[in-house]
This record gives structure tokens, sequence and C-alpha cells, in this order.
């Protein structure tokens, strides 16, 4: 447990405070409107872990998103290739520029593992139409057992707004952490420039 009051991060790392969100039951879906022309979803079975880092980082970059970045191509591939890891795209005019990481791997549980949309998808119900597919996948999905509990983890190094958009979407904060870990900028995983509203120290 932290003590009260300061404490010092060294040098090259970074801290955030984490807030996981569980969602124990189905919600009251919001309503969506339908998805912009040229927009759709798509199921990817096994991407490779090109595809998928390049799609990672133009999502999650400005938010220092870098833990797949990190990963060795068969560490990751393995994670991609698992039967119970669901990955989607969302497909704008023939290019992916959202993704949504459905992790069933614990028995009765569905983590929603990253969710996101590049800056050209951003700003038009499309992350409210996102979510809305992902709790009819995890809920509804007539093929796996029942889910007992699906939830999600953001920090305050991810969008402003992300936390309250769990929230809204039905999920309720349970626990919360603080999270200690190596600033990708320091370590070269990601450019200098990247996020200039976190300082590098």
């Amino acid at each position: 447990m932290l003590p009260d009051g300061y404490s010092d991060v060294p040098a090259g790392k970074l801290a955030a405070v984490v807030t996981c969100l569980d969602m124990p039951a189905p919600p009251a879906v919001r309503a969506d409107s339908a998805p912009q022309p040229g927009v759709r979803l798509e199921r990817i079975a096994a991407p490779a872990p090109d595809w998928y880092r390049d799609l990672y980082r133009r999502i999650g970059a400005e938010w220092l998103w870098a833990s797949r970045l990190t990963m060795a191509d068969d560490e990751l591939q393995a994670v991609l290739d698992h039967p119970d890891v669901e990955v989607y795209a969302v497909m704008k005019d023939g290019r992916a520029e959202g993704l949504l990481e459905l992790d069933f791997r614990e028995e009765g549980v569905c983590e929603l593992a990253f969710f996101g949309l590049t800056p050209a998808a951003i700003g038009n119900g499309t992350g409210r139409w996102l979510m809305n597919r992902a709790v009819e996948r995890v809920w509804f999905g007539q093929e796996r057992g029942p889910v007992r509990r699906f939830w999600v983890h953001t920090c305050t190094l991810d969008h402003p707004q992300a936390l309250g958009f769990y929230i809204r979407s039905g999920f309720v904060p349970v626990r919360r952490q603080v999270e200690v870990f190596d600033d990708p900028r320091a370590t070269g995983v990601l450019p200098l420039d990247t996020a200039p509203r976190v300082p590098i120290l």
C-alpha cells in the first residue's frame, strides 16, 4: 500500500492511476445510430503482429500505449491466435481505424482488453456504436458459455473522456491502483515527441 502523501517516481518512469471497472450484468444498451458511411466492423482472425501493432500504435501512441509494442512476435501471435481472444477492426473506407479486443480466456469472464479509435474515426458516434457491438457480443454471443463478468481498466494517461465513457456504458468502478512503469519514450519504444502533454523526466 502506498503511504499518504507524495511518492517520488524515478526518472525514466511513468505513474498512472488505474481504475478497474466491472459490468456484472447486461446493461440497458444506449441507443446508437447506424455507422457512418463506409464504416463496418470486421473480425480479424489471427491478425499478423505487424498489422496489429500498426493499428495499436495509431490508436494508442498518443495515450502512451506500449504493452503490445514490447512483446516478442511469437508471444503476441500466441495471444492473437488464441481461440478465446477475439480481435475486431473498425474498417473505414477499407482501412482499419478502430480496435476491439475481447479476451475470454478466463472461464465465465471477458476482459475488454483493448478498445479505441484512431483520430480519423473519433467524434461521429463510432465509439458508442462500437461499445454497443462489444456489449452484444459479450452478453448475447450464443456460441460461448454464460459470462458472469465483463471488465475493463483505464488510467489517467488514457483519453480524458475514457473513464466517463465506460461508466455511461454500464461499467462500475470497483478498484483503484497506481501503476509505475518504464516511459516507452525513454526506452525508445515510442518517439520522444509522442504525447508532449506528458513531460519526460
